[in-house]
């Protein structure tokens, strides 16, 4: 009985997310023939603003002209009649009408631009948060379309397992999310400008306005440079390429040297017992808790000072964090993860070390600082892997 009944909840959980399914990858669908289409018209609506800019160009240097004309004839009464003052101040008149018309045109164009580009960034995320959605679902789905017996036997043996694994599917698209934003926001978006600049440099060139490209030029090369900054950084926060090569310490060091000068908080970094390179995947997740604990201490803490203390034993590392910042109430932050609200981080690096066969305290209390202590078990078996 047990078993048809759960077979039956199984079964139509199955239909929900299927019909479910069908109708976000619609909406996924329609997002991105939406996104197309503004796309589309905002490359027409750049190639509109760079004509129209040009044409402004133009029309500024005929206006100048008119005037310059208009001020000849008005001056000289011996050599030109009124009729050639009419024509002169004419000709200045409607040059200035169709300057005013072009300029008009460009602010519209501009505003537009910018109305299609906030259009495109809400319609992306829109595609993201589907594309994720189905993910997800199918995810489940895979889960709970296997055998009966199967699926109730994990249930009785393995749900932690299960649950583990489903937050780590989870987690690997957030940070996929995570990583789109960044290279959106941060490399896409420099690209943009430079190419917007290049352009600007080039027209320049057609006009000989060597001292303004020389100025030019030197802040495209300064835009580069940050651009290829911002790459090394998420190519850092992804996975820091001196944790292979050099390893766990160096890396840190140089992590929390680095930290300390971009945010003036004042880092004490200590280590005792003797180093030892630990597996991979354990070095990584060392790395990521101190990352994250001195994240939250800039986060959240307006600390001056932290420390950042490790020791090395024979069957074990022990990670403590401590600030001198305002604290928090742990009766509060226990009764906000027990309602399923993450606090600080702390949800997120507790899983972390549990992931880890480890366990983490937090010491805490309003005006009084913050200490984390975390103890990740290190087997001999991990030690040869």
């Amino acid at each position: 009985m047990q078993f048809d009944a759960i077979d039956k909840v199984i079964k139509n959980a199955i239909g929900v997310m299927e019909s479910s399914k069908y109708q976000i990858f619609e909406i996924c669908e329609s997002a991105r023939g939406e996104w197309e289409a503004l796309s589309r018209e905002l490359h027409q609506v750049k190639e509109e603003v760079s004509r129209t800019i040009d044409q402004v160009d133009k029309l500024e240097v005929e206006y100048k002209r008119s005037r310059i004309r208009l001020t000849e004839v008005s001056r000289d009464f011996h050599r030109f009649k009124e009729e050639d003052i009419r024509v002169a101040y004419e000709a200045a008149t409607q040059m200035q009408l169709q300057l005013i018309m072009a300029r008009e045109k460009e602010h519209h164009l501009r505003a537009r631009r910018d109305e299609l580009q906030k259009r495109i960034r809400g319609v992306e995320k829109t595609v993201e948060r589907a594309e994720a959605l189905v993910g997800q679902m199918n995810v489940v789905h895979k889960y709970l379309s296997g055998d009966l017996n199967q699926v109730t036997r994990i249930l009785e043996t393995a749900k932690n397992r299960q649950l583990i694994g489903l937050k780590i599917i989870l987690a690997q698209e957030e940070e996929r999310k995570r990583i789109a934003r960044e290279i959106h926001d941060g490399p896409a978006q420099a690209m943009a400008n430079m190419v917007l600049r290049s352009e600007i440099a080039e027209r320049m060139i057609d006009r000989k306005e060597y001292t303004n490209l020389k100025e030019e030029l030197s802040d495209l090369k300064a835009a580069v440079r940050s651009g290829l900054e911002e790459v090394r950084k998420i190519i850092f926060n992804l996975r820091p390429m001196a944790l292979d090569d050099l390893g766990l310490m160096p890396t840190l060091r140089k992590y929390v040297q680095d930290f300390e000068d971009r945010t003036k908080i004042h880092i004490r970094f200590e280590v005792s017992g003797v180093e030892a390179r630990l597996p991979s995947a354990m070095e990584v997740a060392v790395f990521r808790l101190v990352q994250e604990a001195l994240a939250n201490v800039l986060k959240h803490s307006r600390a001056t000072h932290a420390g950042i203390e490790i020791t090395y034993q024979r069957h074990m590392v022990k990670i403590v964090a401590k600030d001198n910042g305002i604290g928090f109430s742990l009766d509060k932050l226990e009764a906000m993860i027990a309602r399923g609200n993450s606090h600080f981080g702390i949800m997120g690096m507790r899983e972390r070390v549990e992931l880890l066969g480890g366990r983490m305290d937090i010491e805490s209390e309003p005006n009084a600082g913050t200490k984390l202590t975390m103890i990740i078990p290190i087997s001999l078996d991990q030690r040869e892997e």
